[in-house]
């Protein structure tokens, strides 16, 4: 359970904590917006300063029915934030967020650290290759679709099952390639319903026949605040507890927007469990 980042072992038996960093004018929770150089720096500063382990850098906001962006777009917004990231915090970990072959390329020339993928290569049939290409760690998501069709994409003849068919073909394909380190991610709200993403989580334990490091994406997202009837802004607590949840099940990386409160759980999961 570790990966190899610029050369540095990390070691996921210990959970990490990644925190969202969205270069978009449109992502669904609005405080995670940061679209000036000040507002990425300031926000970085303050996910590594509560410990944050990695910091996620996306721009293309991929919840059900978004809007497409153009390549250059999407490279305006994060490449700028990844040189100044660096610029002023040499020693972070940077995952740049792309289905994007060309653009995950040019963010780890960058600088960035992790490729992290929606689409598991589904979208962009160079990306594999581009992750080969650079030997840096894979993180794989499962969806369906595309990011403006998947709500209609939620049926499943087996939930898991059907997931977990996904990944063995992905992880294959990877290890065909010679890609080293990859990730999970089962992708909460991508292509399924409330009621699928707390099936999701209830039996997420079961990807560890993947053998690989797992990653939850859970963050202030719809099932939390359509559950309780409230907003994205009102569902930390909501988040905290599922986050729990998840470090139960084996989540090895927990990406989100708050950092600190997830730094929290990872700390006292880690006291419950010496």
């Amino acid at each position: 359970m570790t990966i190899n980042c610029k050369g540095k072992l990390i070691d996921l038996n210990s959970p990490k904590v990644m925190g969202i960093i969205n270069t978009t004018p449109n992502s669904f929770y609005a405080e995670s917006r940061k679209t000036s150089e000040k507002d990425i720096l300031k926000q970085v500063e303050k996910m590594l300063k509560d410990g944050a382990d990695f910091i996620d850098v996306g721009g293309y906001s991929t919840p059900p029915g978004a809007p497409k962006v153009e390549e250059t777009e999407e490279l305006k917004r994060v490449l700028p934030a990844i040189e100044n990231i660096l610029k002023q915090f040499p020693e972070t970990l940077i995952s740049i967020d792309t289905f994007r072959a060309n653009v995950a390329g040019k963010s780890i020339e960058a600088g960035a650290a992790i490729i992290n993928d929606i689409s598991a290569g589904s979208l962009d049939p160079e990306m594999m290759k581009t992750v080969a290409m650079h030997q840096v760690p894979y993180i794989m998501m499962h969806m369906r679709g595309t990011p403006q069709t998947m709500k209609d994409l939620n049926q499943y003849d087996d939930l898991l099952q059907d997931i977990l068919f996904y990944f063995s073909e992905k992880i294959n394909a990877a290890r065909a390639l010679g890609i080293n380190d990859l990730i999970v991610d089962p992708g909460f709200g991508f292509a399924k319903n409330i009621d699928q993403n707390f099936e999701l989580l209830s039996k997420m334990q079961l990807f560890k026949t993947l053998e690989l490091p797992l990653l939850a994406g859970l963050s202030r997202k719809s099932l939390i605040y359509k559950t309780l009837k409230t907003s994205a802004a009102e569902a930390l607590n909501g988040t905290t507890f599922l986050n729990t949840i998840a470090l139960t099940k084996g989540a090895n990386i927990l990406r989100v927007h708050d950092v600190k409160e997830a730094v929290e759980c990872t700390k006292l999961f880690a006291e419950l469990n010496k």
